[in-house]
């Protein structure tokens, strides 16, 4: 198991360097990261039901999100929702961080993450070369630091919920 968090580790710091340097990054870093959480998350459950019922709860919970994420941008602020208020890589994250948690987990870390990104943008947006959100590379900093956590403690129960 700490083989499999060290591997999604590995994944998502590869996302938070080409997220901050080029603001893009490599699609198949997405279905990889999602595989490696989806993996680590079996393995705390241990049951593939519990998995799949986590997974559509999650997946469902992300859609509405983006469904009023989007109709704001597009009805409301009358701005493009994608490449323009979100990146197509922001989406693939999500719903990779979707396969990684039991649901009540999810929320609280999808939650915490956007909230983390907002406060470190604030405060590295002045440094940063190209002035756009690394949305995807600040979350997976923050996926990392709960994965260490995780690794190291050995006593957070975010895979008990």
């Amino acid at each position: 198991m700490a083989i499999l968090n060290l591997l999604a580790m590995g994944s998502l710091g590869i996302i938070v360097f080409q997220d901050f340097k080029e603001r893009q990054v490599l699609w198949f870093l997405f279905p990889l990261t999602a595989f490696l959480l989806g993996a680590l998350h079996v393995v705390q459950v241990g049951d593939w039901n519990l998995f799949a019922y986590h997974c559509i709860l999650n997946g469902t919970v992300v859609t509405g999100m983006i469904t009023l994420v989007w109709l704001y941008t597009t009805a409301i602020a009358k701005k493009e929702f994608l490449g323009h208020s979100i990146g197509l890589g922001d989406l693939l994250f999500f719903y990779a961080l979707a396969l990684g948690f039991p649901t009540l987990s999810f929320i609280v870390l999808f939650t915490g993450a956007l909230l983390f990104s907002l406060l470190a943008y604030l405060i590295i947006k002045n440094r940063l070369p190209i002035k756009t959100v690394p949305l995807a590379g600040l979350m997976s900093l923050f996926v990392i630091a709960v994965l260490c956590c995780h690794l190291i403690l050995k006593s957070t129960p975010w895979y008990g919920y």
